[in-house]
């Protein structure tokens, strides 16, 4: 399949995405090349789990059993893991219009209602900016229950980085007090518990030989991987309340912004407390950016 390709190009980064599927990153690079996040190739794409990023909308992470209870409604979504979850939202694999608005800022929207099968009983619509600008690229993310009824909301970017910069592998260090027990499934048991020393990564930690999926809560919005040469800092806004942390198999590392707890809406309908789940009125947004900054040699 011919995919289409729109870039843009500043004198620090380079960035390829994909409308057609999700307008999902394929490529960031330093303009020496280096990559940034992991790299793709575009002939071995077919889906966004294969890209650098993609976005999570109307919700990030797993959904017990693709189904959650809402204003009375018993919700039910089409399960789309093997393991009889629903993950990921449903705008990722869609595609997206996309329109340069200046040399250094593509936009890019979505409508639900063009897509009959939309895994979601809500319309929505959604816009994601890509600003490069210096040493940033700006992610700015916009959901908007487009339907006539209040409905629960979340989002998230789920970008993979490149770990190992020179054979290095990163210090990774972030503010987040809390973290969840999860089940087989990596689904909450119940609210957030305080880390333990060895989830405490508020004093930059190597990952070395561990793996890690985990979602941590009240994160303080900022994410720092460090290779001593050279280093990378994410900045959210406040809206991203909980990031998720994930050692993938291809030996990157998932850092993924996110405004809620994993299956957030289950959780909120039993009464746990912290899942930072929304609920949007009809016209309602909800909004929030991401900075990634680079620091030190790329080249």
């Amino acid at each position: 399949m011919t995919r289409c390709v729109e870039s843009l190009r500043s004198a620090a980064l380079s960035l390829d995405i994909l409308p057609e599927l999700g307008a999902s990153i394929l490529n960031l690079r330093a303009a020496s090349g280096r990559s940034v996040l992991r790299p793709v190739e575009l002939p071995s794409v077919e889906t966004s789990s294969q890209c650098a990023s993609f976005a999570l909308l109307p919700f990030s992470n797993r959904i017990r059993d693709a189904r959650f209870s809402f204003g009375g409604e018993d919700v039910r979504l089409r399960v789309t893991t093997g393991d009889g979850l629903t993950q990921h939202g449903d705008v990722r694999n869609r595609p997206w219009q996309v329109g340069r608005v200046s040399d250094g800022l593509l936009r890019c929207t979505f409508d639900s209602r063009d897509h009959a099968d939309f895994n979601w009983p809500w319309a929505i619509t959604a816009a994601v900016d890509y600003v490069l600008h210096g040493p940033h690229l700006d992610i700015s993310v916009t959901l908007t229950n487009a339907d006539t009824r209040p409905m629960p909301a979340g989002m998230g970017l789920h970008p993979y980085f490149q770990r190992l910069q020179d054979g290095v592998d990163p210090r990774l260090g972030f503010g987040a007090p809390l973290t969840y027990d999860t089940d087989e499934r990596m689904l909450p048991l119940g609210a957030a518990r305080p880390v333990t020393p060895d989830e405490d990564f508020s004093t930059p930690t190597a990952i070395g030989g561990r793996t890690i999926d985990r979602t941590f809560a009240a994160w303080d919005g900022v994410a720092r991987l460090d290779w001593g040469v050279r280093a990378l800092t994410i900045t959210a806004d406040n809206v991203f309340s909980h990031l998720v942390v994930f050692t993938a198999p291809d030996g990157s590392l998932a850092l993924e912004p996110v405004s809620h707890a994993t299956d957030a809406f289950n959780l909120a309908a039993r009464g746990v407390s912290g899942t930072d789940m929304r609920v949007l009125e009809p016209g309602q947004a909800l909004a929030g950016a991401v900075r990634l900054t680079l620091e030190g040699d790329w080249s």
